[in-house]
């Protein structure tokens, strides 16, 4: 038998002896202790209590079993071997329950810190940030729309573009070709956060500020020196409000925003374009398989004598639908439509197929895309916001970094 496993009870069973040397023992150091043990004077008598049944062994035995759940638990015991009414009360308390009914993701959420690329959120949320679990903090650059390089093959290209604006038209036809490079640029940042959603503890809105540039490069045309034929500037500043709620066949409704954004390819007359717009805008989503988004806007009225395209809005449209499938994991398609939303019936859409290229850093998915895409309407660009055109492009494009 090792030190560890002697123990009173355990002796009580090997000698009963050594039980009546202890019980002396006991009380020689009741009788010269005095005050000393008046402090434990419930334990001693219990002890001797349990050493003084000599007449049923059983009994005996129950007793000494109880005075060594007291030495190892600090449990009182009674004289005549029964645990206090306080100890079976302690040992029938329950113990203490986890709150099961906490939602998974939000333990989760303490856990991993990914931020804007953790995967248990949807890409709504991801995109916009729209939970305490996305956030990945202000001032730090991310991605808005694709970030491509693409070759373009077009129906037609505009070598002599006009406008009903006094001195908006070109004033010679330039040799372009139908097929040419199309670089675009989009890149946005969080300036403010919790700005309404203060007493949120998991929904936050946010200030953005966003810039996209998209060039078309006549690339294939050395014999005028491969200019770039157009490049759009598009700067641009929205908020973003979340508004979860659940809708309809288990779509749920994910944001809302206002936003102001300014257009125009930096030329002078008589190839200068450019507008203002503000806008309402807001999303839905099923799971990970489908996002809705809409868009709707009001140009802002310039003056006549400095308007230098004032029936764009019957061409580009005053607002767009946007419907995107995740077809699986790594392809996504999508559908953007806009409309005049008048009488005229323009507008233009654009389908486009995205498959994700490779792995990420640490074998996630990866944020470079084969990007495909089909364009048939007005307003590919500024310069040919009135002029109707049909667009095939192949490409790359990095998303969502």
């Amino acid at each position: 038998m090792t030190l560890s496993a002697f123990t009173p009870y355990a002796a009580a069973r090997a000698c009963p002896l050594l039980v009546l040397a202890l019980t002396a023992s006991a009380a020689a150091l009741a009788q010269g202790g005095g005050a000393a043990m008046s402090g434990a004077s419930a334990p001693d008598a219990a002890w001797r209590s349990c050493a003084a049944m000599t007449a049923d062994s059983n009994a005996r035995l129950a007793c000494f079993d109880g005075w060594a759940q007291q030495q190892s638990l600090g449990t009182p015991v009674a004289a005549g071997g029964a645990p206090a009414a306080s100890a079976i009360e302690n040992a029938a308390a329950p113990k203490a329950q986890v709150d099961t009914t906490l939602p998974a993701t939000r333990v989760i959420e303490v856990a991993r810190t990914e931020g804007c690329r953790d995967p248990q959120y949807s890409e709504l949320s991801r995109f916009w940030e729209l939970e305490s679990g996305t956030d990945c903090g202000t001032f730090s650059f991310r991605g808005y729309r694709p970030i491509s390089v693409s070759v373009v093959a077009a129906s037609n290209v505009d070598r002599e573009p006009t406008s009903p604006a006094p001195d908006h038209s070109a004033l010679q036809s330039v040799p372009y070709r139908r097929t040419e490079g199309r670089l675009q640029l989009s890149v946005r940042t969080k300036v403010a956060q919790g700005l309404l959603t203060q007493g949120n503890p998991t929904l936050r809105d946010s200030l953005w500020f966003g810039y996209t540039q998209q060039s078309y490069w006549q690339v294939f045309t050395p014999q005028i020196s491969r200019p770039f034929r157009t490049t759009d500037h598009e700067p641009e500043v929205m908020y973003v409000y979340p508004t979860d709620a659940q809708l309809p066949f288990g779509w749920r409704w994910r944001y809302s925003g206002i936003g102001l954004v300014h257009q125009s390819n930096g030329q002078s007359e008589p190839l200068s374009r450019s507008w203002n717009r503000a806008y309402l805008m807001t999303g839905i989503e099923l799971d990970s398989r489908w996002r809705l988004q809409a868009k709707v806007w009001k140009r802002i009225a310039e003056d006549a004598s400095s308007d230098d395209n004032p029936d764009i809005s019957d061409y580009i449209g005053r607002g767009e639908l946007s419907a995107f499938w995740n077809a699986t994991p790594d392809s996504t398609l999508g559908l953007t439509v806009r409309s005049s939303l008048g009488s005229t019936a323009r507008g233009s859409t654009r389908l486009e197929w995205l498959q994700a290229l490779g792995t990420g850093l640490g074998g996630g998915k990866s944020n470079l895309r084969l990007h495909t895409q089909l364009f048939s309407g007005y307003g590919d660009s500024m310069i040919d916001y009135n002029h109707k055109r049909t667009v095939f492009s192949v490409g790359l494009s990095l998303v969502d970094f």
